[in-house]
């Protein structure tokens, strides 16, 4: 589970360690401001210190990386599996509700013009956890992952405090920094989702 992941088991030796205070001498205790990985999922921690921004984009992507860890390794059909009744929910449809939930967030409140939610409509505004849909695992994977990196090619351009609006909601105003805590902890939520579907579909946990 999710929460079990409170213990780093060794260093990412591939994250640039954090600048020492200028003027201070570099110790061997430079080493853990090198970004730690999970002694049970294997991946990179959000580092301890760090500006608002790193901070706040390294929280939200270990919550990207833990949704991927839960659909790792299952067929399609495993991805599909109702394995949680009375809910129809499954990962499958997690994947493609959060590939709208990037676009409208990162993309959509900011005007751009291709950003409209693929599954949001008049009828069934929050379409994407709830539909079948087509599409293979693979297929859904790679294009909620296409939906990530756009987002942080969007969220690069502009500052914390860049403002944008949804349609739906014209009198409300949000701000890059308000939609990554409102992303962090919709990824969390849905996250504590992902953790019993997978341990319901092959008893795997600790991601």
């Amino acid at each position: 589970m999710t929460s079990q992941e409170e213990q780093p088991a060794d260093l990412d030796r591939t994250a640039r360690p954090a600048r020492a205070t200028a003027g201070a001498r570099a110790t061997d205790s430079d080493q853990y401001q090198r970004r730690p990985v999970g002694a049970v999922s294997g991946l990179p921690l959000p580092q301890g210190n760090g500006s608002e921004r790193q901070l706040l984009e390294q929280w939200l992507d270990f919550q990207r990386a833990t949704l991927a860890a839960k659909c790792e390794g299952l067929s399609d059909e495993q991805l599909r599996t109702v394995s949680a009744p009375p809910s129809d929910l499954t990962l499958l449809r997690l994947l493609r509700h959060m590939t709208d939930v990037e676009r409208h967030w990162f993309r959509f409140v900011f005007g751009e013009q291709d950003a409209t939610p693929a599954r949001w409509t008049a009828d069934a505004p929050d379409d994407g956890s709830g539909a079948a849909g087509a599409g293979t695992g693979a297929e859904t994977l790679a294009a909620w992952q296409r939906e990530v990196e756009r987002a942080r090619r969007s969220a690069t351009g502009r500052t914390l405090d860049a403002v944008g609006t949804d349609p739906r909601r014209p009198t409300w105003i949000y701000s890059l920094r308000w939609i990554h805590l409102h992303m962090i902890g919709e990824y969390a939520r849905h996250n504590g989702h992902a953790d019993l579907l997978r341990e319901r579909i092959d008893g795997a946990t600790g991601f």
